[in-house]
């Protein structure tokens, strides 16, 4: 039943969305359309489809849920464990009622078939549209699993319908078509996300790794690598990041400070060495909070997921936004700091660790978490949109155009990456506002005590709205150079630290 809905067509796959789902490449070199679209993308295909649904809809109310998958399956001899026709559910149920209706059962196996494809591929390394025990022992060797060949036979056997000791790809698609995949090795090797890009706000969710990187020690050449990527990419934009501190800080209705304005008083001000006032402590804060971050995170993933190897979108964001919160927690007197050195005149300190002196003696331990709440606040909806936007961007690529492999190339890549943490930024920036203005304010003589909200309503009252998004041109125009040198850094040090690339 399962078989017969599907087309045995070995043509490449059709542009449309329908018969991507039931294209087949089990013999490379086959030209045409077999079945003349009548299983394709035709009529008869839907009437397969519903027949398929029909079965499987075991009580006829017109839904999908884990009990009818369960009793339906069994039926046409398929097994599958509760937690795995949940996952089914979960990840086909677009209105979030517990349960999928045709709509939702077809964009489902589409969208399903479309992931099997890519795992396909990538087990296919002589590429000839099958896959053998070599090829099994290989792909899952470089997973970080050692099997022998008899072990890599019996898998082979499981799957293997005609005898060939091989696997073309329309006896992988019938076995694992109703088998939930997540976390596919190669999306997770190519889509690394926010270890490439470097912001200057490290508040997105830490990227995932796959058993080979953490087993053989790859994940911290990424972090290394990244972190040398992000104080390149911040030294080289601090001028920007610099001007758009003093802009939140100085900048407002009678003061109307302009980017050519603001860069030519931080030059007669101090020289154009200024410019870069506040990035030495931006740079250092990089190891620590990485580091921090990314065990944070591995904990999190423990806590949060009933299994950390395939944790949901929501899933992440929790462990990401928790992770995100303890490295913030133990970095944040040295943002302090950064603030304080930017905002600072020429002669005023002589240095970070007089900086830091100076603002114990004076105002004591709590002026180091002055912004603390607005800061913690800003992780959710900065980390929250811009995995939403990311993943979201990515899917569609997935989906659209990856047909050989999920390598997206460095076009799409870093323009992925370059919307979603502008996203994110964008709706995190008044919090972060606040934060900057909260952290200056305390070094003020006699300026009163200000709050979170107490300064919202200050701003939004003497400013407007425009008053919570100033500085904010500086922070977008350094968005794209930034992600680009990070990117470029990142590479060469891969390359240097022997990270392995395919």
């Amino acid at each position: 039943m399962v078989s017969s809905v599907l087309c045995r067509c070995v043509a490449s796959p059709p542009p449309d969305a329908a018969a991507t789902a039931s294209s087949s490449a089990s013999s490379p070199a086959s030209v045409g359309d077999p079945c003349g679209g009548a299983v394709c993308g035709g009529p008869d295909h839907q009437l397969r489809l519903w027949s398929l649904f029909q079965t499987l809809d075991v009580n006829r109310d017109g839904g999908l849920c884990v009990n009818d998958l369960a009793v339906g399956l069994r039926r046409l001899g398929l097994h599958r464990t509760e937690g795995e026709l949940r996952k089914i559910v979960q990840a086909g149920d677009k209105d979030l009622d517990g349960q999928l209706d045709f709509e939702e059962f077809v964009h489902y196996l589409q969208d399903h078939e479309k992931k099997l494809r890519l795992v396909f591929k990538s087990l296919d390394k002589k590429n000839d549209g099958r896959i053998d025990a070599q090829e099994i022992m290989q792909s899952l060797r470089d997973l970080g699993v050692k099997i022998s060949e008899q072990q890599a036979e019996k898998i082979l056997k499981s799957m293997d319908k005609n005898g060939t000791m091989t696997i073309d790809w329309n006896e992988w698609r019938d076995y694992h078509l109703l088998h939930p995949v997540e976390n596919i090795p190669e999306i997770i090797l190519y889509w690394k996300h926010s270890t490439i890009f470097d912001v200057g706000e490290n508040l997105t969710v830490p990227d995932e790794f796959t058993v080979e990187e953490r087993q053989t020690g790859m994940w911290w050449r990424h972090l290394v690598a990244g972190g040398g990527a992000g104080a390149v990419s911040r030294t080289c934009t601090a001028p920007l990041d610099r001007l758009k501190v003093l802009m939140q800080v100085h900048a407002s209705r009678s003061n109307n400070m302009c980017i050519v304005g603001g860069f030519t008083q931080m030059i007669r001000e101090g020289g154009a060495k200024s410019l870069w006032r506040g990035n030495g402590i931006n740079v250092l804060k990089i190891a620590p909070e990485s580091a921090i971050k990314f065990m944070a995170y591995e904990q999190m993933k423990r806590l949060v997921g009933s299994d950390q190897e395939t944790l949901r979108i929501h899933e992440r964001l929790v462990a990401g936004s928790l992770a995100g919160a303890i490295a913030q927690s133990s970095i944040y007197p040295m943002e302090v700091l950064k603030t304080r050195m930017a905002l600072r005149k020429t002669g005023q300190y002589s240095g970070m660790l007089d900086c830091a002196r100076r603002i114990l003696a004076k105002e004591g331990v709590a002026a180091f978490y002055k912004g603390y709440i607005p800061n913690m606040l800003g992780i959710i909806p900065y980390a929250g949109i811009d995995l939403a936007v990311y993943e979201t961007l990515k899917n569609t690529w997935l989906q659209r155009y990856a047909v050989n492999s999920a390598d997206p190339g460095v076009f799409v890549l870093l323009a992925c990456g370059t919307i979603s943490s502008t996203c994110g930024q964008l709706a995190s920036y008044p919090l972060a506002l606040v934060r900057t203005r909260m952290q200056a304010q305390a070094s003020i003589e006699g300026a009163p005590e200000v709050t979170m909200s107490s300064l919202f309503k200050q701003i939004l009252r003497t400013e407007g709205a425009f008053g919570l998004y100033r500085g904010l041109a500086p922070n977008f125009m350094k968005v794209i150079p930034a992600v680009s040198i990070s990117y470029v850094v990142y590479e060469n040090l891969k390359i240097t630290l022997g990270v392995q690339s395919r």
